[in-house]
């Protein structure tokens, strides 16, 4: 039989009930507790059936339900409220003080994956989470964020387990009907197209739309008629593992991405790179920018930078996309007549330094070069970024490397529970979930009354262990377990056991293995008689991992052992919706990556929202976060080079916490039900969490360091026919070009001897700055405590002036030191650039006495 067409057919919604049906079409609701309620209370197993897709349920309803809802005086009185809250933050606009971007000027914000909801499954984990919690705080604020990315039909994998416990994957097609999609169609009315050329020819991207509250997030896909089969599916899959469809993917994110925006009439005045995914997305603004604004590419390559940030997440060099040359040659080729420029030009805008013209066109290194504003996501984050990809900037000390950092942060509103909701609804203030940093709703959270935040934590346990209990009898009964093991599945775990949750990617720098090293010591911790512990565990390993299946595997062997098979678990299919739960339910979060492998981590954060106690290697966002008021830390932030020993070392560590201290804080309960130690913690974690590990914080630091100044130097740029611009490009010219000609003499300072605190002394040196003038650079005295002959253990910079000028470009230049502390300082003078960042930094321009 040949292949039939296919039809869908929704209810017919009644008057009353047609907000309803708007609200389904925008993913708003998915982060307002009361929306939620709606469509549960419509019909509660429906609603769950549905997996929370409002979609879904609408196919699921019957008929005559709606027509009854639609005459219910108590449904339509809670449509209304919904309805009002919507029309304020969503169809309403907000424009922020101050908000320089004109309407159709946008923050373009560029991510392989989005994490919004488990019903738009174009994630895969902690990076596509974040961009979704980044997408959701814009709307909130009423930035003039777009996001970018791609309709992934297959998305990434479910997993299942085999009867072993070995990971298996599959990849369903997505029901395009039961997403809240539009195609964007062009002024005309017909549907947009946009169009790019890949290694093969030319591919056909169609655009949809989605509403993310106020803010739109567009998605690229190629599984059009107008492609071929085998380009068809490049779009069906995120993070395909073979590398010419990986390259193609990011191809149509980057380029397809820019393209799609401007063929909608948006400005994209700041772009936004979440991980160098999208660094195609550079090329083609430059080629725009050139055509619309008449500059060439040296002048174009003045503007775009200063206006692009890229964030990096990965601390791992294998972690970043590389492709072979000639792979990338033939999408590059076609860009050559608008850039004005060879296709091995283009090329070596990504290629590592030293790389030569064969070497691998690095996305990580394209997005680097292409990026003034360039962030890790964690405080440690960054020194590890800047270690990593100091040769890129040769000469300047580590310290100095511009690679700053913005840790993450995570969106209240979709991460609370619903029994917290209320509770803070009630004690923090009108709103308090659209300013959750504010000093006057943080403090609220001491007042919160100790019973009730423990028996709204309670409640969050009971239903993370119904849901755990569901969870075991479908993942048995797919295996077709017998009735015992199906008996034993519905009664696993404890209304009232300290509960811990590890769930999160199953990559072995992670480390699940940490808590199995000792097991002996994890079953007495288990069937412990009086302070018994739970444990909860989920994640995905990548298909390819092998030896993250492993884990996954060791983790089951051990759970289904008969004296621990109630109290330790593994979840399948870890997604947004299992972590919820868990992030809500469970008493303590574990984390054991291997510092300093872990960029930053949100899941953590998400947990502490919920009055969740952190136990963690002192990685990533913990390395900040952490006091022992709200958490536990496990080890003192070390790091080894004999791997072995640090697992057993940190494995002993992480048993000693568990025993001596995380075990008894809970159970410790002298004069009633309530553990009040352990509650105090609880309001630390949630106070932290609020102040300074929110969405909103994050973007708002975003705004302020980043989005708005790229906005503001680029618009200076363009003015006048670019005329700042054209003259930077003189200047960096003029530079480069004499550069060489720069010398420092060692600098003296005026005193020999010892200094005592509080004593200043004067530091002078000769610099010879050729054709150059003292206008055109920057001296610093560089200095600081000494680690060694050649190294500081930490650096300050002091400008150093103009005192005199000797003629034939030579000049005494001079500064004050002050003996702020005692000890044995060094110091040493240098030249760079001067202006901006992106100038002073250019690689190269630095010379050191």
């Amino acid at each position: 039989m040949r292949p039939m067409q296919t039809f869908q057919v929704f209810p017919a919604v009644p008057e009353s009930l047609s907000f309803v049906e708007m609200v389904s079409r925008n993913l708003w609701w998915s982060w307002q507790h009361d929306a939620k309620e709606l469509f549960r209370r419509a019909n509660p197993e429906l609603w769950q059936k549905s997996r929370e897709n409002p979609l879904a349920f609408s196919t699921m309803i019957s008929q005559d339900q709606l027509e009854a809802l639609s005459k219910d005086p108590s449904f339509l009185a809670h449509i209304a409220r919904i309805q009002k809250r919507y029309e304020d933050q969503v169809l309403n606009p907000l424009r922020p003080p101050g908000m320089p971007f004109a309407e159709n000027e946008v923050i373009a914000y560029f991510s392989m994956e989005f994490g919004i909801h488990e019903s738009l499954p174009i994630f895969a984990g902690g990076l596509g989470v974040l961009a979704g919690d980044h997408m959701k705080a814009a709307s909130d604020m009423g930035l003039p964020l777009a996001g970018v990315g791609i309709l992934f039909r297959r998305g990434y994998f479910h997993q299942f387990l085999n009867h072993e416990g070995w990971q298996q994957e599959e990849y369903p097609e997505t029901n395009l009907y039961y997403l809240p999609l539009s195609r964007v169609r062009d002024q005309e009315g017909n549907e947009l197209f946009v169009h790019v050329t890949g290694p093969d020819g030319d591919i056909a991207l169609a655009v949809w739309k989605v509403g993310v509250g106020r803010v739109p997030l567009f998605l690229m896909d190629a599984n059009v008629p107008q492609n071929t089969p085998e380009i068809r599916n490049v779009t069906a899959r995120l993070y395909a593992s073979e590398g010419k469809i990986r390259m193609i993917q990011e191809l149509i994110l980057g380029i397809g991405g820019m393209r799609a925006l401007t063929a909608m009439g948006l400005v994209p005045k700041v772009v936004h790179m979440n991980e160098g995914h999208c660094a195609f997305a550079s090329i083609e603004r430059i080629a725009y920018c050139m055509g619309i604004h008449g500059l060439d590419l040296s002048t174009a390559l003045e503007c775009i930078p200063r206006s692009q940030v890229f964030t990096t997440h990965t601390p791992v060099p294998a972690g970043h996309d590389e492709f072979p040359a000639d792979m990338v040659r033939p999408i590059l080729a076609p860009m050559q007549e608008r850039l004005r420029a060879s296709t091995d030009e283009i090329l070596s805008w990504g290629q590592p330094p030293g790389s030569g013209p064969h070497g691998p066109l690095s996305m990580f290194v394209l997005a680097l070069r292409m990026s003034q504003y360039i962030n890790g996501v964690s405080r440690l984050h960054g020194e590890v970024a800047r270690r990593m990809w100091a040769h890129v900037w040769p000469g300047i000390p580590q310290q100095e490397v511009p690679i700053h950092h913005i840790t993450n942060g995570v969106h209240v509103s979709s991460w609370v529970s619903p029994e917290n909701a209320l509770l803070y609804d009630l004690y923090l203030g009108p709103e308090w979930n659209l300013r959750p940093s504010a000093a006057e709703v943080v403090s609220r959270v001491d007042s919160i009354y100790d019973g009730e935040l423990w028996r709204a934590h309670e409640m969050s346990r009971s239903r993370l262990i119904r849901a755990c209990r569901e969870a075991m009898i479908h993942q048995y009964g797919r295996r077709n377990a017998p009735k015992s093991i199906m008996q034993a599945a519905s009664t696993v775990m404890d209304q009232d056991v300290l509960t811990i949750g590890f769930a999160r990617r199953f990559a072995t720098y992670k480390r699940a293995y940490l808590l199995f090293m000792q097991p002996e010591r994890l079953e007495a911790l288990i069937r412990s008689a009086d302070r018994p512990v739970q444990f909860v565990f989920a994640g995905k390993a990548h298909p390819k991992d092998n030896e993250g299946k492993g884990l996954i595997k060791q983790i089951v062997e051990f759970a289904q052992n008969h004296p621990v098979r109630r109290s330790l678990i593994f979840l399948e299919d870890y997604d947004i919706h299992i972590a919820r739960y868990l992030v809500q339910g469970v008493d303590v979060w574990l984390n054991t990556p291997r510092r300093p492998m872990e960029a930053s981590g949100t899941s953590g954060m998400k947990a502490a929202l919920n009055g969740v106690l952190n136990l963690s290697i002192l990685d990533g966002w913990w390395d900040e976060g952490y006091d022992p008021e709200r958490g536990f830390a496990i080890g003192k932030g070390e790091e080894y080079e004999d791997w072995a020993y640090q697992d057993a070392t940190e494995s002993q560590a992480l048993y000693n916490l568990l025993e001596n201290d995380v075990i008894p804080a809970f159970y410790e309960r002298p004069n009633s039900d309530l553990p009040a130690r352990w509650i105090k913690m609880m309001k630390e974690s949630i106070k932290m969490a609020l102040r300074d590990f929110s969405a909103h914080f994050m973007v708002s630091q975003y705004y302020q360091s980043f989005y708005a100044p790229a906005r503001r130097r680029l618009c200076e740029l363009l003015q006048n026919d670019g005329a700042q611009a054209r003259e930077l490009v003189r200047q960096r010219a003029r530079l480069y070009q004499n550069w060489n000609q720069i010398r420092v003499e060692p600098p003296m300072r005026e005193s020999e001897g010892f200094h005592r605190v509080g004593h200043s002394f004067r530091v002078s040196c000769v610099v010879h700055l050729g054709e150059l003038n003292s206008s055109e650079v920057e001296v610093h005295l560089y200095y600081g405590p000494i680690k060694t002959l050649e190294l500081l253990s930490e650096s300050f910079v002091a400008p150093m002036k103009v005192e005199e000028e000797r003629g034939n470009g030579v000049y005494l230049y001079s500064t004050v030191v002050t003996c702020n502390a005692a000890g044995r300082y060094g110091f040493t003078a240098r030249v760079m650039p001067a202006g901006d960042e992106w100038l002073r930094f250019a690689p190269g321009l630095i010379t050191w006495a």
